[in-house]
């Protein structure tokens, strides 16, 4: 998908600085705090209603979605007690989070190429140092952090993002901002900002609004906006933090494990990785897999689908096994997952044995699955 519909999104515009999302960008925060509310209304007798709950709250306030709860759900709470009794719950869950696909990679390069980064989210800027209080070298390297509560209102309004631009000392027309939601590419358009959306599946709606539209950090590409290009792929092959997963394999494909209702993946993992399988019986062998989603009318279904390189597919057909994705080989569109040829196959296979023997991917293979 990663498209640039309009092709003069990146028309001459030298970009200075990058102002970054937090949540659902850089930060798999939901995934860690997955259960918390419901767990919560369970408290006071009172079943979460999923339909509601469903992307409502995305790129709302912390404020604004705790009384839109305590609304919905009549508790016998203000707005203000429910943020008291629920935080310290989200506090401890927020350590656990985890950075999203290509997140330090990216903070990393633009920090050791002297591109000013910021950090602009719609939580309240205490909760933000908690959330990446246990994110390696992240808070030393924003020249800007900045929360919805320093500012006269949060995203869709422009504020975040004019104020984050301001505090660098760049225009706004230089700045380019990665988000995530709807309400942030809004926000960064009103500021006259270029942007780049990586939406989950539920934010589709990004799609029109943005300059560029990736499936993840990963698909990245600093030198199309004038920025330092990455350095770090080895041959074809990018290195990657390592990635887990489990299931079911059958007939070349994996039956994911979820927990609470959540792929084992977040959304914004899509492409062809390659690393290693292990099965019950303890045997380990190289795969390249291909994470996408199968477009069915209302659904989108993930598709995961492995090719063992050094064993037949019967050798380990309905069995479970374990997944480590070490290294990434490129973005995928849907279409591309459906047809993609035999030639163009066998060559993205030897890519990923070779790729296995090297030093800064087989390290990976001795680390417990």
């Amino acid at each position: 998908m990663s498209c640039c519909e309009h092709h003069h999104c990146n028309e001459e515009v030298k970009i200075l600085a990058v102002i970054l999302d937090l949540d659902g960008t850089l930060l798999d925060t939901e995934r860690a705090t997955k259960g918390i509310v419901k767990e919560f209304l369970a408290s006071f007798g009172k079943e979460l209603d999923r339909e509601k709950e469903k992307n409502r709250r995305l790129g709302m306030t912390h404020r604004e979605s705790s009384a839109a709860i305590v609304k919905d759900y009549d508790l016998p709470l203000t707005a203000e007690e429910f943020i008291q009794e629920i935080t310290p719950l989200y506090r401890e869950k927020w350590l656990e989070a985890k950075a999203l696909p290509g997140a330090n990679r990216l903070v990393k390069h633009l920090e050791k190429h002297g591109v000013p980064i910021a950090l602009a989210s719609n939580s309240l800027r205490e909760n933000i140092d908690a959330k990446i209080s246990l994110q390696k070298g992240w808070k030393e390297s924003f020249s800007v952090i900045l929360g919805s509560d320093q500012v006269k209102s949060g995203k869709p309004s422009p504020h975040l993002f004019e104020e984050a631009a301001k505090k660098m000392g760049v225009d706004a027309l230089h700045c380019l901002v990665i988000e995530d939601s709807l309400v942030g590419v809004e926000a960064a358009k009103a500021a006259k900002m270029k942007v780049v959306a990586v939406p989950a599946r539920s934010e589709a709606d990004c799609h029109s609004l943005a300059n560029v539209v990736l499936n993840s950090l990963l698909e990245f590409q600093p030198e199309q906006w004038g920025l330092p290009p990455f350095d770090d792929w080895v041959d074809k092959a990018l290195p990657i933090e390592p990635i887990h997963a489990s299931g079911l394999f059958v007939n070349g494909s994996l039956s994911e494990v979820t927990e609470n209702g959540m792929s084992a993946f977040p959304d914004q993992i899509t492409g062809l990785f390659f690393g290693w399988i292990k099965v019950e019986v303890d045997r380990t062998f190289k795969a390249l897999v291909s994470i996408g989603w199968h477009q069915c009318s209302c659904n989108a279904n993930r598709k995961i689908h492995i090719w063992v390189i050094d064993a037949t597919d019967d050798h380990i057909s309905d069995q479970q096994i374990q997944i480590l994705l070490v290294g990434y080989i490129k973005g995928l569109d849907n279409k591309e997952v459906a047809s993609m040829g035999l030639e163009v196959l066998e060559e993205y296979k030897s890519i990923a044995p070779a790729s296995l023997d090297k030093p800064m991917f087989i390290h990976h293979s001795h680390v417990p699955f």
